[in-house]
């Protein structure tokens, strides 16, 4: 019996030799594919970035185009740093960063600011959060305000009550200075995401801006959601 186990065992160990070759290939060309995708995405985010930094706003665009192509392929997450400066570069474009040419603003891009916007909502994380406040305080086309206040609004994230306080103050200056239909709206919508990705909101600024809303220079349906959103904030 125990002539019989011994020689069980040298069959088994001589398969398994007689395989790792194969199972050794196999991770070797799975490690391959992995290089070579992450490679060739390298070269795709260097061709993005040369776009990126021209001064053209339709290579800008297509950078864009480009970027949200990768974020629907599954290429760029919340991690992806490069991806996200990039973001980043454009989503100021005109604001924080300015190009100057005999005194004339010529970078000034709000078409390039709000697309920017979207695909970093759409990407999510703390870098994009950041971001995206950057630009809502910052940037002063309602387009693109609103862009970032949805986008804020789509990711979710609110600690400490930051966002929904960024987004309260933003709306309510807004208000005294020139109040926007859309942007008041898109301020409403990410209020409600907040509130249901968070479980609440507690931030009394958004009550306030609400109430202002409601009673603001705005189209009636903006207001009478305004007055929804409050009634919905309350059950939570």
């Amino acid at each position: 019996m125990k002539t019989k186990m011994i020689a069980g065992t040298a069959v088994l160990l001589l398969l398994v030799l007689a395989l790792f070759p194969c199972i050794l290939s196999a991770q070797e060309k799975d490690s391959e594919i992995t290089v070579e995708e992450r490679y060739l995405e390298n070269i795709e985010i260097g061709i993005i970035r040369e776009q990126a930094v021209t001064l053209d706003r339709d290579s800008k665009l297509l950078a864009l185009d480009n970027l949200q192509e990768m974020v629907e392929d599954g290429k760029i997450s919340e991690d992806s740093a490069e991806a996200l400066y990039l973001l980043d570069y454009l989503a100021m474009e005109g604001i924080s960063r300015q190009v100057r040419m005999s005194g004339r603003l010529i970078n000034y891009f709000p078409m390039v600011r709000k697309k920017a916007a979207n695909i970093l909502g759409q990407i999510g994380g703390e870098t994009a959060k950041n971001t995206l406040l950057d630009v809502l305080e910052s940037d002063t086309e309602p387009m693109v305000k609103s862009e970032a206040v949805y986008a804020l609004g789509q990711i979710g994230l609110n600690e400490d009550e930051e966002v929904s306080r960024v987004i309260a103050y933003e709306i309510m200056n807004q208000n005294v200075v020139a109040p926007d239909d859309n942007f008041a709206f898109a301020v409403m919508l990410a209020f409600e995401k907040l509130a249901e990705a968070n479980g609440g909101i507690k931030e009394p600024a958004v009550y306030l801006a609400l109430i202002q809303i409601s009673q603001g220079n705005y189209i009636r349906a903006v207001r009478e959601k305004a007055l929804e959103v409050m009634d919905n904030l309350r059950r939570y």
